[in-house]
């Protein structure tokens, strides 16, 4: 089949999907009747001549309320495979990142190149850097894709940490083990760790940014005195519903480990659960039902109010990774600076676009394009934007022409070596801020 035809292919089926619904739900789903047991586990023998497996996210005497596992039935064991072997890692890096220092200095790329033709989903992650150890499971890392062409008899597992996928150009569809999503520009998509999964390309082509999260799972952020509604809401997550493969033609499976991939040839897919139930499940979020909150008197309010999901640290507040979002929003702020301050932080920032324009940059910041501002590295608006915005006419102003996000965390974020070096970074990002001028009078 041609990439046109299988990518054809590919939006039917991304436009004919179901979804449940909850974040952090017990979802359970069949795609044959009975296949899903009741009052057990493990039965002594499965329904249908199915596998019983459990796929535990996170420690068995976890806390109820942080406990990830999910129950899968199979048509086959995922223990029934050969061995594995290393292969390239191609331009994929994991944590600790110890290929340059970490660098103080304000940074900012263009896009990544177009990739050569027949790059897929896998073969085209690019990885711009991160922190913490993924042998520890503490930390993240930035990677970046480029594709044009679908995943094609292979499929995809990371042990070492959760994938959150924001497309920027092209749309996705993620057959999972529990089933089908469909990511376009605007949504975001959560692969928990160990999952397995195959990515379609529904265009011709693709680009986006993954966060690897090694942590602790993302969560829904705590509301605080906000109450009990505002943010993401759980309901607007969607989780798939049970879709099979039985498939009997080899299949590379490739799992990253320990910051290396490893590759086996099964005689079948793997992504063979014909049903399942449990909490360790991925998602799709629609980044534009996110309920934006912010003042309704003065002055523009901390980042943190955007934040969509967060991967708890052992202190509380102090996250390993927050994902951000800057969405469609009002600005009404009276005797108010509105684009976002000038600050130095003790958290580290790596930004993003998924479209549009973003309110603190007049230019060089484009979609499919990042910065990073490292901890304490002053930032903030460019001189363009300062002078615009001092001087404007303060009537309430609609935000809808952009969507940005940002990938927040308490460690510094160590660029490796090919993104310090590469072409497409912007050498002088520094210049934006040149022409700040003095307006000081005693």
């Amino acid at each position: 089949m041609s990439e046109q035809a299988g990518s054809e292919q590919a939006r039917k089926t991304a436009e004919a999907l179901e979804y449940l619904t909850g974040f952090g739900n017990e979802h359970s789903s069949e795609a044959v009747p009975g296949a899903l047991p009741l009052g057990r586990n493990s039965p002594q023998r499965a329904p249908l001549g199915l596998y019983a497996e459990q796929l535990s996210g996170s420690a068995f005497t976890e806390p109820r309320s942080h406990n990830r596992r999910s129950w899968l039935y199979r048509i086959r064991p995922s223990a029934a495979h050969p061995p594995f072997t290393r292969i390239d890692n191609g331009a994929l890096r994991t944590a600790p990142f110890t290929e340059a220092p970490a660098d103080p200095n304000r940074l900012r790329w263009n896009p990544l190149p177009d990739p050569a033709p027949g790059t897929d989903f896998l073969a085209g992650l690019w990885t711009l850097g991160g922190n913490g150890d993924a042998t520890q499971r503490t930390g993240m890392a930035v990677h970046l894709y480029a594709a044009n062409a679908s995943m094609t008899d292979r499929v995809f597992s990371d042990s070492d940490g959760e994938l959150l996928i924001v497309p920027e150009r092209g749309g996705l569809l993620l057959r999972t083990e529990l089933g089908l999503l469909a990511a376009r520009p605007g949504d975001v998509a959560i692969i928990p760790r160990g999952v397995r999964f195959r990515v379609e390309l529904l265009d011709a082509d693709a680009r986006g940014y993954v966060c690897e999260n090694y942590g602790q799972p993302f969560v829904l952020p705590d509301l605080g005195p906000i109450g009990a509604n505002g943010l993401a809401a759980a309901r607007d997550f969607r989780a798939p519903v049970a879709a099979y493969e039985d498939v009997e033609r080899p299949t590379e499976v490739i799992n990253k480990f320990c910051g290396n991939l490893w590759s086996a040839t099964y005689d079948h897919s793997p992504l063979d659960v014909v049903a399942w139930y449990g909490t360790h499940v991925p998602y799709v979020y629609d980044l534009r039902r996110f309920n934006v909150l912010g003042t309704i008197s003065y002055d523009h309010p901390d980042p943190s109010i955007f934040t969509v999901l967060t991967s708890p640290s052992d202190t509380p507040g102090l996250a390993g990774v927050d994902f951000v979002v800057f969405a469609p929003r009002w600005l009404v702020g009276e005797d108010t600076f509105r684009p976002p301050y000038f600050h130095r932080n003790v958290m580290s920032e790596y930004m993003g676009l998924i479209e549009g324009a973003y309110d603190a940059k007049a230019e060089g910041f484009v979609p499919g394009g990042g910065s990073l501002h490292n901890m304490m590295s002053a930032h903030g608006p460019d001189h363009e934007t300062f002078d615009r915005a001092s001087a404007a006419e303060l009537k309430p102003q609609k935000i809808d022409d952009g969507l940005a996000f940002m990938f927040e965390t308490r460690w510094p974020i160590t660029a490796t070596a090919q993104a310090a070096g590469a072409d497409h970074l912007q050498r002088g990002y520094d210049d934006v801020w040149q022409g700040l001028q003095r307006h000081f009078r005693a």
